[in-house]
């Protein structure tokens, strides 16, 4: 009987427990299918590269401007009660910004075409290059972010870090034009600032020198200033790490601190060329 009793009591408490966190945490089950649906109904609509939808007065798009505003709404409705009840005003907000983010974008895309010799056509970076892809998703995550919703937005970047191997935190601030060149392994940080005009190659990392979640209200990642070249695998930490105005920073180099404007950062290394016959020592290859 005393075995059944606590039985019971435990399973009250664990009852209980189930109620709270679905209370607390509710959003449906559908959540992360619809954003990314979402996210690729606003592309669609800002980007005729991905849509065989044609508008044909300013009146078409504005309608679609307006359907766009209620499906998010009816997104937002399926996150917890607190943000159901100002899913119209944040609806309202994020569409106001549409076209000041369409602007930039095309204003990312023609940077690229312009500042890539392998690039032929502003659609073919549009269509074909991940990097610019990341930065779409991007922008409109960051405006979601910024009225505060949650989930959703890191749902929609890490829809680009899963289909552009591309993490950007929806909360970095990043200027435009901005150019990520090939973009494979970049990672981005919530709290980086960077400026306009600034190019980030492959695998370079803006992060955070600690990670402890004390630090989580404050700005833990880099600042890149304007005109700012990075290239591949280069690795920037720190919140109060600051890097200059035209500065450029080569391939490989560590940096957790400030480096003034129209700097060079190399990471020096040796490569010695031998012939065969100079190896005194056996080489083993252990596959």
């Amino acid at each position: 009987m005393k075995r059944k009793n606590e039985r019971s009591l435990v399973f009250a408490r664990f009852a209980n427990s189930i109620l709270m966190k679905r209370e607390t945490h509710a959003c449906t089950s559908s959540l992360k299918r619809e954003t990314i649906e979402y996210l690729k109904e606003l592309i669609d609509f800002l980007f005729p590269h991905f849509s065989s939808k044609i508008y044909y007065t300013p009146e078409d798009v504005l309608a679609k401007l307006q359907l766009l505003e209620r499906n998010l709404i009816s997104l937002i409705k399926q996150l917890n009660s607190k943000y159901s009840q100002d899913a119209n005003k944040i609806a309202e907000k994020f569409t106001d910004q549409i076209p000041e983010v369409h602007d930039k974008l095309w204003t990312d895309a023609e940077s690229i075409y312009k500042g890539d010799p392998a690039a032929e056509s502003v659609d073919e970076v549009i269509l074909a290059y991940p990097g610019f892809m990341a930065i779409l998703i991007y922008r409109i995550a960051h405006e979601l972010y910024q009225l505060n919703l949650p989930i959703i937005p890191r749902i929609m970047t890490e829809y680009a870090h899963e289909i552009t191997g591309i993490d950007i935190h929806p909360g970095a601030r990043i200027g435009s034009p901005f150019f990520i060149d090939h973009g494979t392994g970049i990672v981005i940080g919530e709290t980086t600032v960077i400026g306009k005009n600034v190019k980030i190659y492959q695998g370079v990392t803006l992060g955070a020198l600690s990670v402890e979640k004390k630090f989580s209200k404050t700005k833990r990642h880099p600042t890149i200033e304007n005109d700012v070249i990075i290239y591949s695998q280069a690795v920037i930490l720190g919140g109060d790490t600051v890097i200059g105005k035209a500065s450029i920073i080569g391939g490989n180099a560590w940096v957790t601190q400030s480096i003034p404007p129209n700097s060079i950062v190399i990471n020096k290394s040796e490569v010695r060329v031998r012939t065969n016959t100079e190896f005194q020592e056996s080489i083993d290859f252990i596959i």
